[in-house]
């Protein structure tokens, strides 16, 4: 470690320094002093100040995706706001329990201590294709090791790296670090990166870059960690899950357009299955070229004098590429292909493009397959990585033995894959080390340890599935369990002025009196449609002071969201309304973890069927000071006890049951479809449909055994939905309910028919989740159809008979399916349509969408619903 410990800062002068040197002296001497400052740090501070930084970066995840895209024009923002994600979420929950400081490791028996110390300075370099999520990661593993990094970044991303680096800057701040913690070049030029790099007390440099930018880090005489190009080859062997391994590659290549270097740049497939391969290729929209396009392909890409692709071709798609290089494709083209048989100079096609381009190969056999790959990474791509799609477990085994790269990847997606955690085992970064291969000082993907030479074989993995609900008592006056429950002695009751008028408030309390050994109760009554964080605070607050053992939330969804605000303070008073808030993409790993209850039981008595709040993890909490709807997810809100009694819906008002009824039904679909659904939600998922198309009608008309079923179906539509989560319907339904003052259910059954015309159709951006193999949202949305006894001879017409069906239920309960024909001013509409497009793609619920939306093609939804087009007209 470069630190002088025994030295005192130097007294800081005002003077504008007047040279690079200077200039780099100062933000070393600044880093320097940071450096001492950290020394006496305990691994409990060091933790705290890492998770606000990475709280901080995962909040302005979408502000600093966009700021990446304007500046450099590259790839995609969807995209580069999930790296964002993967930088902060992905890479805190990787790193927070490491031990990084003093004493890591006492092993007695052998008398081994381990003693953790910091490298001291460290020069970060980034890169223009991933400015602001490489950015943050670095960041991230920086000040977790308590080393300072000044940072260099690519002049072409300056703008979006800075802004990266300031808001983890002044979160690691704010938390207690250092001034000097997180620095950068404000003017960048070559001359100072490499000054900065090669400076006496600069202890390392982490570079992440173009092949020149990393060789100079390694010349610098000092340890040095760094990347090499990748040219990862995907082996398609006969045994292989055609669907998957076409819907893994289409994915990778264009998340971020390609840009991530461990993408797959070459398909190599055997013989056997190349038809059905191909076939499955172009229906997922990859285009072969033509053998006579093949040139002006390469012409366009390739910089065959310097070697490597141009500097314009990273990250733009494939139709801008096929644009350039004057070839015509189709304007839904997500891959261009190209078959060919050489590898190396002789035909530039085969190395790395950076780019949703792929070379084709056709291997005759196991043998033929395997030395193609080996070819491939030995023409730019050595010790990076490469992929194999099979069922033959020995196979891809020996595949990994047999190849010189760093990350074998088994059944994968490679840019997802490669960078690890999400569907492997492997560690998540975003600085992939490819080894002695590509001459770089580490093989593994770099984090927060030690350096080693590490070769690993990752197969794929789905995520461990699970069901979580509270205990369920249910038909007519289940109530009465509160007369035998155990531990109640002091009782919160949350309700609304209605409960109290229809005297559901007093059987609830008839109840619980019966208990022979009395209790006592306070209620709290709020009068808010959609609960704040005003009103949480209050009945937090009168928690507090009455200290109960059982809550009990009585009525529809916001009494219960508000409980569950207050329950979450009451046991937690410390936590964190804006940790809660965030997005993840997995909640077990989301940056912000709430602690499961441990003063109070919550009891949740629904009077609507609409919610499934009763059963879910989830409560909607609107922000009093930006009136922004926030749905809160964390399993610690999921209540104890569920009581689903029918007698206390049986006095309410059409207009509630309506919008509850098509709520209900919406939950129900968009878990069935949710790429996170399973075989153990979809049956809940089916039947609670059922129960709606049999019984809403009938239930509205004032059939108490009808809405005795609706009842049950709210509750096992929250079972379906608690486990499998929703969709793009709810993100949409979320943002125009906040800013239009519309009813939930109303804004849920207004966009349904659109959601599912919308996510039916072939997806231009792939969803990530290990079990969700390939697309199948037509093929579900036709099981609806068939499961109601629609009839349709093809999945379009299952699903237009679907939709239909929608909206004649929907004209059965006098709802009319518009935004204009409920009030919305078509003005106000266009003039916030873009605000809330974004909003709705950074809403939790897009995340278990069964494909990846682009803000663009919510913001249509959103337009389409004014006038109800293909609804109502």
């Amino acid at each position: 470690m470069l630190k002088e410990t025994n030295s005192k800062p130097t007294t800081k002068t005002t003077k504008k320094p007047a040279t690079i040197a200077e200039t780099i002296d100062q933000l070393v001497e600044n880093a320097h002093d940071a450096l001492c400052a950290m020394d006496d740090f305990t691994q409990e501070k060091v933790d705290n100040i890492v998770h606000q930084m990475a709280m901080a970066g995962l909040d302005h995840h979408m502000e600093l995706a966009k700021l990446a895209y304007e500046e450099t024009g590259r790839g995609v923002i969807e995209d580069k706001a999930i790296k964002n994600m993967f930088a902060t979420e992905e890479i805190w929950n990787s790193i927070k329990n490491d031990k990084t400081v003093g004493i890591i490791n006492d092993d007695h028996e052998r008398q081994l201590i381990t003693v953790a110390e910091p490298l001291g300075i460290i020069a970060g370099v980034t890169p223009v294709t991933n400015p602001t999520s490489t950015t943050l990661f670095k960041s991230l593993i920086a000040v977790k090791t308590r080393n300072p990094i000044i940072f260099a970044f690519h002049p072409q991303a300056q703008k979006s790296s800075a802004a990266a680096a300031k808001v983890v800057r002044d979160a690691a701040i704010a938390a207690g670090a250092p001034e000097g913690v997180i620095q950068w070049i404000e003017t960048p030029s070559l001359e100072a990166t490499q000054t900065l790099m090669n400076h006496e007390r600069v202890a390392s440099v982490l570079a992440t870059g173009g092949p020149g930018m990393v060789k100079a880090a390694y010349s610098t005489g000092k340890p040095a960690l760094g990347v090499g190009p990748g040219n990862g080859p995907a082996y398609i062997e006969k045994t292989a899950n055609i669907k998957r391994a076409v819907n893994d590659i289409v994915l990778s290549k264009t998340f971020d357009n390609g840009m991530v270097c461990a993408s797959e740049n070459s398909a190599v497939i055997d013989a056997d299955i190349y038809d059905d391969v191909k076939k499955e290729m172009k229906a997922r929209k990859v285009f072969f070229i033509k053998k006579a396009d093949h040139k002006a392909l390469a012409d366009a890409m390739f910089d065959q004098k310097r070697g490597g692709v141009k500097g314009p071709i990273p990250g733009m798609s494939a139709v801008a590429i096929a644009k350039l290089a004057g070839i015509e494709v189709p304007e839904d083209t997500k891959v261009l292909a190209a078959e060919i048989k050489e590898v190396g100079p002789k035909d530039w096609l085969s190395a790395e493009k950076l780019c949703p381009v792929i070379s084709i190969y056709k291997a005759a056999d196991h043998a033929e397959g395997f030395a193609l790959c080996d070819q491939l990474l030995h023409f730019g791509g050595l010790g990076h990585t490469a992929s194999i799609h099979t069922l033959d477990d020995d196979l891809a085994t020996e595949f990994g033995i047999q190849m010189k790269a760093s990350r074998v990847l088994v059944n994968t997606p490679s840019a997802i894959g490669g960078i690890g955690n999400m569907y492997n085992e492997m560690v998540p970064s975003l600085t992939l080390g490819t080894g002695s291969w590509g001459k770089n000082s580490v093989s593994h993907n770099v984090s927060s340890f030690d350096l080693l030479n590490i070769k690993t074989i990752a197969k794929r993995r789905n995520n461990m599935q699970w069901i979580k609900l509270p205990r369920v008592y249910f038909e007519k006056t289940s109530v009465r369990y509160l007369g035998s429950m155990p531990g109640i002695k002091k009782v919160f009751i949350v309700a609304d002025a209605v409960m109290i008028e229809l005297g559901y408030v007093d059987k609830v309390l008839g109840e619980l009196k019966r208990r022979p050994d009395g209790i006592e109760y306070q209620l709290f009554s709020i009068t808010e449609t959609d609960p704040t964080t005003d009103t949480v605070e209050k009945g937090t607050q009168q928690m507090n002071n009455f200290q109960p053992d059982t809550i009990i939330a009585l009525g529809g969804g916001s009494p219960m969201d508000a409980a569950k605000g207050m329950w979450l303070f009451y046991e937690h008073p410390d936590a964190s309304f804006f940790g809660a808030k965030q997005k993840f993409l997995d909640i077990r790993k989301r940056t912000y973890k709430l602690e499961k209850p441990n003063k109070a039981q919550f009891v949740a008595i629904p009077t609507t069927s609409g919610t499934g709040s009763e059963v879910t993890p989830f409560a909607v909490i609107t922000d009093a000071k930006t009136h922004v709807k926030y749905p809160l997810a964390d399993y610690a809100l999921t209540p104890d006890v569920a009581i689903v009694d029918s007698q206390f819906i049986e006095t309410l008002p059409k207009r509630t049951i309506s919008y509850a009824g098509l709520d209900v039904l919406t939950h129900a679909i968009e878990s069935y479809v949710s790429n996170m659904a399973s075989d153990y939600t979809r049956p809940w998922s089916l039947q609670a449909i059922k129960l709606v198309f049999d019984n809403l009608t009938a239930s509205y008309n004032g059939d108490l055994q009808a809405r005795a079923e609706m009842h049950n179906a709210a509750t096992i539509a929250g079972m379906a939905f608690a486990n499998a989560f929703l969709g793009v319907n709810h993100s949409i339904a979320h943002k125009l309910g906040g800013e239009f003052g519309l009813p939930h259910g109303l804004a849920i059954a207004i966009t349904l028919p659109h959601v599912i015309r919308y996510n039916f159709k072939e997806p231009r951006k792939l969803t990530m989740w290990p079990k969700y193999e390939y697309f199948r949202a037509d093929e579900d949305y036709a099981q609806i159809a068939r499961y109601i006894g629609l009839q349709g001879k093809t999945n379009e017409e299952l699903k237009e008979a679907l939709v239909q069906k929608v909206i004649e239920l929907a004209h059965s309960v006098d709802v009319t399916l518009s935004l204009k024909a409920n009030g919305v001013d078509k003005k106000h509409l266009e003039d916030t349509v873009d605000k809330l497009a974004e909003l709705a793609y950074e809403d939790q619920c897009t995340t278990a969408n069964p494909k990846e939306p682009l803000i663009g093609e919510l913001r249509q939804i959103m337009l389409d619903e004014y006038d109800g087009k293909g609804v109502e007209d």
